[in-house]
């Protein structure tokens, strides 16, 4: 069974920081850390009930035996076009759980947890050279709003 959980505390937050690493592996670890300190940002964990049976031990699992197998960091936000919104800036599924439907798993737990503090809409945004990811957003039903233009300051 998988639960969503906000991660504010260790050591939940050490372990969803190294999630958050696997995709932000080109800034550093004080970079990822500093978000803690923006209120406004949540980082939301899902978890999986651990299975003693496959063999593996975690020693940086909870004493309640789940295991982190995905995080989102999200911000609630009123923009123009959507009114509120539950923007997911970061969206990152364990390398050692890949493949195993928690991307569905954790975007069907972020739209209850924005539907509960009503948000109208969820968002994110992929670069335009992520495939991947795109197509993955897509087969779950997202579709595409808009292009996002950005420079540099």
């Amino acid at each position: 069974m998988a639960e969503l959980r906000e991660i504010a505390e260790e050591p939940e937050w050490e372990r969803g920081e190294a999630v958050l690493h696997q995709l932000w592996s080109h800034v550093s670890e004080e970079f990822v850390r500093s978000w803690r300190e923006d209120e406004e940002y949540r980082l939301l964990g899902l978890f999986v009930d651990s299975d003693p049976a496959d063999g593996a031990t975690d020693d940086a699992d909870t004493a309640d035996e789940s295991t982190l197998v995905a995080v989102a960091g999200v911000y609630v936000q009123t923009v123009i076009h959507h009114e509120r919104s539950l923007w997911v800036h970061d969206f990152v599924v364990d390398e050692a759980h890949r493949g195993e439907g928690h991307g569905e798993g954790l975007l069907a737990a972020l739209e209850t947890w924005g539907e509960r503090r009503d948000c109208d809409n969820l968002a994110l945004v992929c670069t335009a050279d992520n495939d991947e990811a795109a197509a993955f957003y897509e087969h779950v039903g997202m579709e595409p709003f808009g292009t996002v233009y950005e420079t540099e300051l």
